[in-house]
């Protein structure tokens, strides 16, 4: 597991590329995401013949929320199979956002989204906002998970977003708390895409169980490829 974790440092597209003729691919083959480095990801809409392109800025000092890692990659090419009729004109709130993917993705296809995360990862979050030319779409705040909610975010979304937030045990309690306050009604979706690395994770969802049930998500034909790398899409439902 250890191996598995230095490897997603590495190279954190490396589950989403073909790696032989016997696999299907999720994304088309993309350049390796390092420190200091543009790359450009495609993303298939509803249809094969449109894409969208999306530069994103990686940059691991700030953390490693300043790379791309592969459940954000799933949960991005979800949003864009589903295409523009599903997000046109929604909110959208994404947490723990890092370089603002999957939010890139959401407001690239029509959505009023935000993007936020702690202070450290701003800039990075900016700066691709700015590069892909969705600052009328896509806004970038600092949450922290467990703190009061700021007022300028939407208080009650259409769309919650949340990629590869389950890796630091001690914010378990603080995700599972955000999660519950923002959703105060049954109208708002809530998507939930994690990579399984550690038994500890098990201790987030238990937390979760709590205030949530879930459900993995059925209409992803790119389910059987991701599920073999330990990647799971959910779709929660808070308890009355």
């Amino acid at each position: 597991m250890k191996m598995e974790e230095e490897l997603d440092f590495a190279d954190p597209l490396r589950h989403l590329c073909k790696t032989d003729e016997s696999q299907s691919e999720i994304l088309p083959p993309q350049p390796v995401s390092v420190q200091n480095q543009i790359v450009q990801l495609s993303f298939t809409c509803g249809s094969p013949e449109e894409q969208i392109q999306i530069l994103l800025k990686v940059d691991a000092s700030p953390g490693c929320g300043g790379l791309a890692w592969p459940a954000g990659e799933v949960l991005a090419a979800y949003l864009a199979l589903r295409g523009r009729k599903s997000l046109s004109g929604k909110t959208i709130l994404e947490l723990g956002s890092g370089t603002g993917l999957v939010g890139l993705v959401a407001g690239a296809l029509g959505g009023n989204a935000w993007i936020t995360d702690q202070l450290p990862l701003l800039e990075i979050m900016k700066a691709n906002v700015v590069m892909n030319d969705l600052a009328s779409c896509v806004e970038v705040a600092e949450l922290n998970w467990g703190k009061p909610i700021p007022d300028t975010l939407p208080r009650s979304p259409d769309l919650i977003i949340t990629a590869d937030c389950v890796y630091f045990e001690p914010a378990f309690p603080l995700l599972v708390e955000t999660l519950d306050e923002l959703v105060s009604n049954a109208r708002t979706e809530v998507l939930f895409c994690y990579k399984k690395r550690r038994k500890a994770d098990k201790r987030f969802f238990t937390l979760l169980r709590k205030r949530f049930t879930w459900e993995e998500v059925q209409d992803d034909p790119n389910t059987p490829v991701y599920s073999r790398e330990a990647i799971s899409l959910l779709r929660l439902f808070k308890k009355s």
